[in-house]
Parts: C-alpha cells; sequence; structure tokens
C-alpha cells in the first residue's frame, strides 16, 4: 500500500472535521433545532428537492463517518421532509455512503486507534465475521441494540471485503430506517409541541420481532453449512 493510499481516509476525516465545525453540524443536530428549522427546510425541499436531497445525504454520511451519534434524528428528520418512502431510501444512501467511508478509514493509518475503541467487541465478533461473513454482518445490522458504529469498524479490521460490507449494510439497515422514516412522515406535530418523537418504537415488539426474525432468518444459510458436514 503507498503512503497516500494508507493516509488519505485520515485526510478525509480531518477535512470532514473540520468541515462539521466550520457549518456548525453537530450544533444543529437536536430535536430543537430540527424544530425551529422545519420550516425553512420544508421550503428547501420545496424548492429545491434534488439538492435538499443531495445535502442531506451528504450530511448524513459526514454524520456517519465522524461517528456522530444521530442516526435516529436524520433518519426521523427524513421522513418528516421527503416522507416515508423518499426519506427512508435517502437515509439509507446516507447512512451506507458514511458507513462505508468509515469502513475505509478503519482499514486505513486509522486502525491501530480505532482497534482500540472496538475494544471487546472487536473479538467477539471476530470469529462470525470472518467465518461466515455476509450472512453474520446481516444478522448485526438488523439488530437495533448493536451501534452502529461499531458494526461499521468491527467488519474493516478483521479484513472482510467492501463489496460484501456494502451489501449488507444497504440491506441490514433498511428495515430500520424505513420505521423510523414512518415515524418521522408524521411527527411535525409532536415537534410543534416541544416535545421529542417516541423512539422507543424500535424496541416495541411489533417492530423489534420482526427485526430479529429477520436476524435469524438470515443466519439460515450460516446454520445450514453448520449442519450439512454432519448430516451429509
Amino acid at each position: 500500500m503507498t503512503v497516500q493510499r494508507k493516509f488519505w481516509p485520515l485526510l478525509l476525516i480531518l477535512a470532514l472535521l473540520a468541515a462539521a465545525f466550520a457549518t456548525g453540524l453537530q450544533r444543529h443536530l437536536s430535536w430543537t433545532a430540527l424544530a425551529a428549522h422545519e420550516a425553512v427546510l420544508r421550503r428547501l425541499v420545496a424548492t429545491a428537492p434534488v439538492a435538499a436531497a443531495a445535502a442531506y445525504v451528504a450530511a448524513y454520511a459526514v454524520a456517519v463517518t465522524l461517528s456522530i451519534p444521530a442516526g435516529a434524528l436524520f433518519t426521523v428528520s427524513g421522513g418528516l421532509l421527503f416522507g416515508t418512502l423518499v426519506g427512508g431510501a435517502l437515509a439509507v444512501t446516507g447512512a451506507t455512503i458514511g458507513a462505508i467511508l468509515l469502513f475505509l478509514a478503519a482499514r486505513s493509518a486509522l486502525a491501530p486507534l480505532l482497534a482500540a475503541r472496538a475494544g471487546p467487541f472487536l473479538e467477539r465478533v471476530r470469529p462470525g465475521l470472518q467465518r461466515d461473513g455476509f450472512s453474520y454482518l446481516l444478522a448485526l445490522r438488523l439488530i437495533p441494540a448493536v451501534p452502529f458504529w461499531l458494526t461499521n469498524l468491527a467488519p474493516a479490521l478483521v479484513g472482510f471485503p467492501l463489496a460484501s460490507f456494502a451489501g449488507a449494510t444497504f440491506i441490514g439497515i433498511m428495515p430500520a430506517a424505513f420505521v423510523f422514516a414512518s415515524l418521522g412522515a408524521g411527527v411535525d406535530t409532536v415537534l410543534a409541541a416541544g416535545l421529542r418523537p417516541d423512539l422507543s418504537l424500535i424496541w416495541s415488539p411489533p417492530v423489534l420481532l420482526p427485526l430479529l426474525g429477520l436476524a435469524a432468518l438470515s443466519l439460515l444459510p450460516v446454520a445450514w453449512r453448520h449442519w450439512r458436514p454432519h448430516h451429509g
């Protein structure tokens, strides 16, 4: 690996950090700020929908790359501004792009630092990621309790293929993204009242059980591979 290839993700992270601080991105990532700027954001979407969608995807990607814990806020905002289907699709796109950028950074000069941050979680998931790859990561993506940033770092640090990472991420985050986007599509009255949306919806049985069911289904190929040698 050349010096440029090794260090460009680090330079990208630094550039994104500088941009985030320069634009005050993190100061605006709150439910209060969303409520205060909702009317302005809606006008932007109405007058320049393509540019607004691109800006939303870019901001979401930056937040994920920098591991800013605002995924739920971004996804709910997507539903609020663009509707359930378009907002959910844009959220999945932005989150996937950000995850890929962080994945690439984790394979670069940042690897030792990020490995230390991943800590014990990395050692727990390393065997599954190395042995069962796509299916294992897809299951992790579908389980809400698993932190998103950890499932971005761990695959990179165990040598996971980029294409498989991108595919499992894109597919695995879809269900929860559309749940939060649908919540956002009707959250304007909640924000107008100065309240925060109830994100515990993701833990309710009608939502959580199907997600866990999908996670279990994604592991069926793993179970089949382990069962077949003993019963072939």
